[in-house]
């Protein structure tokens, strides 16, 4: 029986028929499985689930750090026709809980690592529950020594499997985001969302099977999930998995044996590198700081760092991915002049996620880049003045809707059927996407200016001794949240301790004095609607999602 075009399981046996010599997915350090053996080993696990009683529409759950068995869990349950419903590591055992019983999950796959997290859940909450790690069953009640003692998943002998029919219609994945305004979503994604996005991505970078792909974001986000997993496996790729947490520790070797040719990261990541690692070398002494700031000597400088920020990352990448939130303006220049290949992305879980990017050839300065292919997007209600608004879509990677929530589902379209992105952008005359901000984020000045907390932000952000930080609206004056870096203060005021947030009170007058210069920095360097009333020590680093955007709602 012929499978839709257009569909998770057409395109990844088409894979496993054209690459099946070619490495496929493997942990760093280990020899990839070829493309062939892959396949394999997604039908040995398609015809278990299928023997046991799984079916098509049937909920399977994920719940898993990155690794290769994790695809392969994933693309055997598509091959069933049933639903995948990944699960990110950091949920709170309440809300896997939670999404198992909304979702109507009957099986999960799940780490060793993070079996202890299903402490929540009653006995017969769920029909069966795998072992990722080695693919096993685990018996009801099994304690976590118990967990690895169980049967292997495989089917009989003489059972055989029969070929579900996958329409591209039919529903792929239920994603429940992690928002920064709180209530996890079931996002419904079809077969057709996902591939054709993974396609659409392929079109703003050519991706060929000799590239390496080293994957470090979560594969329970759709971001990492389409943009890396599904673009490697339908271009015949091979990707990487790290076993352990992205310490610099771990990850300086891997760059060093992997030799990555495509990555893709969130802006923090990047942005914590640049102030950590980049920036003080330009600040080491006031010779150097001078000619720092001045425009052809600050270019030199950066061309030489990003020659040793390529040869950090393994010397052979074509494509530097950036996306799940906005760059910061000051990074970005760097990296551009830098002539680093990175690539900037928009797009959001209900749309597969991609809706506008360009490669790194075509990237403009500031820009997200062009509306992807297969989507439409317009500006709604424009400012007369400048052209902004919020930014609404529709096109072939749009969700179905939000999982049992058709009120939620209703109110995120507009009147003619346009999805509410809920981010503001305005568009220049070559048809590039710019993001201004979140919607809800803006706040509205006294003589009804839009303020944008993100771009306030990212002024604090390049002051020195600044890890990160929040824009919020206190009783109508704008106030900053900032989380230092004690280390930079310590030697910054020579008489503040190590310990200065413990005993903020013997160095009060040094830190009103740092926190004074700070807000003068920004309110030098804004418009005078954004200036700051009042800027606060945030003692701890602030709460984020896995995307590490910070939860706003927390702290609003």
């Amino acid at each position: 029986m012929k499978n839709g075009k257009e569909t998770l399981k057409a395109e990844f046996r088409k894979s496993v028929e054209q690459f099946g010599s070619l490495p496929s997915l493997a942990f760093d350090g280990e020899t990839p499985a070829t493309y062939s053996e892959l396949g394999a080993s997604v039908d040995e696990l398609s015809a278990y689930l299928q023997q046991i009683g799984l079916k098509k529409g049937d909920k399977v759950g994920i719940l898993s750090g990155n690794m290769p068995n994790w695809a392969r869990a994933y693309f055997s349950i598509i091959d069933l026709g049933a639903v995948a419903v990944p699960m990110l590591p950091d949920f709170h055992p309440n809300e896997i809980k939670n999404i198992i019983e909304h979702s109507e999950t009957k099986a999960l796959f799940v780490s060793q690592a993070l079996y202890h997290k299903l402490e929540e859940l009653g006995e017969d909450q769920l029909e069966h529950l795998f072992l990722i790690d080695d693919f096993r069953v685990i018996a009801k009640g099994s304690s976590k020594e118990e967990i690895t003692q169980g049967t292997s998943m495989k089917a009989s002998a003489d059972f055989k499997a029969e070929d579900i029919y996958v329409d591209p219609e039919d529903l792929a994945s239920i994603i429940y985001t992690s928002g920064t305004t709180g209530k996890s979503k079931g996002v419904m994604l079809t077969h057709k969302n996902l591939v054709c996005n993974a396609y659409a991505g392929k079109e703003m970078q050519l991706i060929q099977p000799k590239d390496r792909f080293l994957s470090l974001m979560p594969l329970s986000h759709v971001l990492e999930f389409t943009v890396s997993l599904v673009i490697s496996i339908i271009s015949g790729s091979s990707t990487f998995y790290l076993k352990k947490p992205p310490t610099p520790a771990v990850l300086l070797p891997a760059l060093k044996r992997i030799k990555p040719t495509v990555m893709l990261t969130v802006p923090l990541i990047i942005e914590k590198i640049y102030r950590s690692k980049v920036l003080p070398t330009f600040d080491k002494s006031k010779v150097v700081s001078f000619l720092y700031h001045k425009t052809p000597m600050r270019k030199l400088f950066h061309r030489i760092a990003g020659k040793k920020l390529m040869e950090t990352f393994g010397g052979e990448l074509i494509f530097f991915g950036i996306g799940g939130a906005k760059l910061d303006a000051t990074v970005e220049k760097f990296l551009r002049e830098g002539k680093f290949p990175y690539a900037i992305g928009y797009g959001m879980t209900e749309t597969a996620p991609l809706l506008a990017g360009a490669g790194p050839v075509q990237t403009k300065l500031y820009a997200t880049g062009p509306k992807a292919k297969g989507m439409e997007l317009r500006i709604d209600n424009p400012d007369p003045k400048t052209g902004e608004g919020e930014i609404v879509v529709r096109g072939t990677s749009l969700m179905k809707g939000y999982y049992k929530e058709p009120e939620l589902t209703k109110e995120a379209f507009t009147e003619d059927g346009w999805f509410r992105t809920g981010d503001l952008g305005v568009f220049d005359d070559n048809g590039y996407l710019y993001i201004k901000g979140r919607l809800k984020n803006m706040i509205l000045g006294a003589s009804g200016e839009n303020i944008y907390p993100e771009e306030i932000e990212s002024v604090i952000n390049n002051f020195k001794g600044v890890l990160e930080s929040l824009v919020i609206e206190r009783k109508g004056k704008l106030v900053a949240l900032v989380h230092v870096n004690i280390e930079e203060l310590a030697d910054r005021y020579e008489h503040l301790k190590h310990d200065i947030l413990e005993e903020m009170h013997k160095c009060e007058e040094q830190l009103d004095d740092y926190l004074k210069e700070l807000q003068a920095h920004v309110n030098s360097r804004v418009n005078r609607f954004s200036q700051l009333q009042v800027v606060m020590v945030q003692p701890s680093p602030f709460e984020k999602t896995a995307t590490h955007k910070i939860k706003r709602f927390l702290y609003e």
